[in-house]
């Protein structure tokens, strides 16, 4: 799908923001154009009266439960709810509107601003799908800098990576058979690797220590390498299995191999039937990954997921090896943090899937350093600068066109893995409601998770919740976790038919998991009419124990159960 070229758009009135084109992260330029003009909300609703009400609905002043527009019992089914014990001292920030009017049907705390977690991604994603494009491709390109004397370049061979994060290792093979087709079989100089489309900053605002060797808190880094369809950039596999005999090392591999990282095997095989200790771990700042513990004999293969400590030099060290194999010789050292000339001769260009696709393994699987690339990718595109700081401003702008309050909260990452994020119930939900006219919208909607639908990349990480309700495969949602924090939002469509925008963001709560609330909250939606409403019956303790609603969101454990 092309972009169109940008034609002035006339603001919609609930949207209007004079900062909006004056901020200078807001190029429209034909290199940055901006999506089409998109119809008035007013026009699609009929009259301008009807958007003023909107606003007014919209500034959540109503009491709860006292919204005119709210069936019968739906306040009281969701105070019910919220109830819980479990929540006893915890905080709920929950609004429920109607898709298509915006009229609330529920506001509980409205403009409480809370820990997001993962819901933030709702607003990086949204945000890239408006400032790149759904057609945005990232490219990773393999240029020579030096006279050419037959098959020897007298010179360096430079490696430059623009963000992708879904190179795998046969990527990087590939690039240098293209480098060897080209009539490269040696390099006097060095193999440069450039990433200086990011700055340097790796690591996130907030994000907790004990999460660094995590494969979800990878360092954030313009070059990459991914060790699975997940596309889990910056990380290693850690491939473990006993060793022939009881005191043997464990047969240890990572994927995908490289001389970088470092692995030390301190582990040991232990007599049939003693339990598996074995544990995988990187010290901070370290690049060694250390396995140790015991692996009884008859113990079956284990995998790791563990982030390496520079992914520049990680990924540098499978194209290393790949262009070896391929015959290309590289005398020199392999370097890093050079950009590249600019009288660089292309040789090779590997150009990743369009964002439009991207966002399955994004959205669907809740991909922390996709949205960390996308945020660096946005700040870079809009104002030159590839860092969190110019990404983040342009997603507020974006936000501020879009009729979120942006003074009244906090994002200080793409993913939501900080815990200085800051937003409420009833921003989520404007989102929700403002992006129903994009262009781009039903990608978007798509690539949220659906409810117990059992396809991997259909269902997400909502695969296994809400199954034998009205929610099933209804239900499409962003889910949230992190510790004594919870997050859904989303949209249901209800019983009489109409398609009810929620969000609901639970903090502070000492339970493991609150996420069967949550699902009570949204089922309780979807068997709602406007004649009566009846509160979703809880599960069982015993059946929440069986993992179900997890503490954690199953995107966050390896190998993913969703």
């Amino acid at each position: 799908m092309r972009r169109p070229a940008h034609r002035p758009r006339t603001p919609r009135p609930h949207r209007a923001d004079p900062t909006y084109h004056a901020d200078p992260t807001y190029r429209t330029d034909r290199s940055h154009p901006t999506r089409a003009h998109r119809p008035h909300r007013a026009r699609r609703l009929g009259a301008a009266a009807l958007v003023a009400g909107l606003l007014a609905t919209l500034s959540w002043s109503s009491p709860v439960g006292a919204e005119p527009t709210a069936p019968p019992g739906l306040p009281e089914a969701i105070d019910a709810i919220l109830a819980d014990p479990r929540l006893d001292g915890a905080t709920a920030g929950v609004v429920v509107a109607d898709a298509d009017s915006g009229a609330v049907r529920y506001a509980h705390r409205p403009e409480e601003r809370l820990l997001p977690a993962s819901n933030a991604k709702l607003t990086t994603s949204a945000a890239a799908l408006e400032l790149l494009g759904p057609d945005h491709r990232f490219a990773t390109e393999v240029l020579a800098h030096g006279p050419r004397r037959g098959t020897v370049l007298a010179g360096d061979l430079y490696l430059r990576g623009t963000g992708d994060p879904t190179l795998l290792a046969a990527d990087y093979r590939a690039l240098a058979a293209r480098v060897a087709r080209a009539g490269i079989t040696r390099v006097t100089g060095h193999l440069v690797a450039d990433d200086t489309r990011f700055d340097r900053a790796r690591i996130g605002r907030g994000w907790a220590a004990d999460d660094e060797s995590a494969y979800y808190a990878a360092p954030i880094s313009a070059l990459t390498v991914a060790p699975d369809t997940d596309y889990d950039a910056g990380s290693v596999v850690v491939h473990t299995t006993p060793g022939a005999r009881e005191g043997d090392r464990p047969r240890v591999r990572t994927v995908p191999h490289s001389r970088y990282p470092r692995v030390v095997n301190r582990a040991s095989t232990v007599p049939a039937g003693r339990p598996r200790t074995l544990a995988v771990e990187r010290a901070h700042g370290g690049d060694t990954l250390t396995v140790s513990g015991a692996i009884p004999l008859d113990g079956q293969p284990g995998k790791e997921w563990v982030s390496v400590w520079e992914p520049t030099v990680h990924a540098a060290a499978v194209f290393a090896e790949a262009l070896a194999a391929e015959g290309v010789r590289v005398d020199g050292a392999t370097r890093t943090g050079r950009p590249t000339p600019a009288d660089a001769e292309p040789v090779a260009t590997h150009r990743s899937m369009p964002l439009s696709k991207l966002l399955l393994p994004f959205l669907k699987l809740s991909n922390n350093t996709h949205a960390e690339v996308l945020t660096k990718t946005i700040g870079y595109e809009r104002a030159g600068r590839g860092s969190w700081g110019a990404g983040l401003a342009a997603v507020e702008g974006y936000l501020r066109a879009e009729g979120v309050e942006t003074a009244r909260l906090r994002q200080v990452d793409g993913s939501g893995l900080s815990r200085m994020n800051a937003l409420t119930a009833g921003q989520l939900t404007r989102l929700l409601l403002a992006v129903r006219d994009a262009p781009w919208y039903p990608l978007w909607h798509a690539a949220l998770p659906v409810a117990c639908d059992p396809d991997r990349l259909t269902g997400g990480t909502l695969r296994s919740r809400m199954c034998d309700t009205p929610a099933a495969r209804n239900a499409r949602a962003k889910t949230g976790s992190l510790t004594g924090a919870s997050a859904l939002t989303g949209y249901v469509t209800d019983r009489a038919g109409r398609e009810l925008a929620y969000s609901v963001v639970l903090n502070h709560h000492l339970a493991p998991s609150v996420k069967d609330v949550e699902d009570a909250i949204v089922v309780t939606l979807a068997a709602s009419d406007d004649h009566e409403t009846t509160r979703a019956p809880r599960r069982p303790a015993a059946d929440r124990a069986r993992g179900r609603s997890g503490a954690l969101e199953c995107a966050w454990r390896k190998p993913l159960t969703c």
